[in-house]
């Protein structure tokens, strides 16, 4: 029985030397991996650190150009505020003038009879003013002092009134 002992014994002892050689050779390559690991990380924190700086110049062109907008929309603001006070201005005028027109056509309204009345009164007076000028021409021809005269007058038309209305 001593023998199955030491043969168990031998057993043992090269399971645990092939376990130790395994173990041995998952660390050699693990080692490699983790020494191309650590080259990762390291150029890994050199572009961070170049990110970075990127960032804080990124982020501080950002503040610049916040800054800039807000001055500008200020600026806006009071141009926005000139031209409501322009439409404004402007729909003071319009009702106005609406006003205005509104107040005329009613006085004209009210006074339409009165106005057609003028009219006819004018046109009656302008008849009676072309009447009397006409008489006055026909005198002028029947007093002429050549009346016994054998030679023709020539009657001169009437003047045109530049102002005048339909005949």
């Amino acid at each position: 029985m001593e023998v199955i002992l030491y043969i168990a014994a031998i057993i043992a002892a090269i399971g645990f030397l092939i376990l130790c050689v395994s173990v041995g050779m998952t660390l050699f390559s693990l080692k490699s991996i983790l020494n191309s690991l650590a080259g990762t990380l390291s150029g890994i924190e050199g572009q961070m650190e170049g990110i970075t700086r990127e960032t804080t110049s990124l982020l501080s062109k950002t503040n610049s150009l916040a800054e800039d907008i807000q001055h500008k929309s200020e600026q806006l603001n009071s141009v926005v505020q000139a031209v409501k006070g322009i439409g404004d201005s402007v729909n003071g005028l319009n009702n106005s003038v609406h006003q205005i027109t509104s107040s005329v056509s009613k006085s004209v309204e009210q006074n339409e009879e009165k106005i057609a009345q003028v009219v006819q009164w004018s046109n009656v007076a302008m008849g009676i003013a072309d009447k009397w000028k006409k008489r006055k021409i026909i005198e002028q021809e029947t007093v002429s002092p050549d009346a016994y005269a054998f030679e023709t007058v020539q009657v001169e038309e009437t003047p045109k009134r530049k102002w005048g209305r339909k005949k």
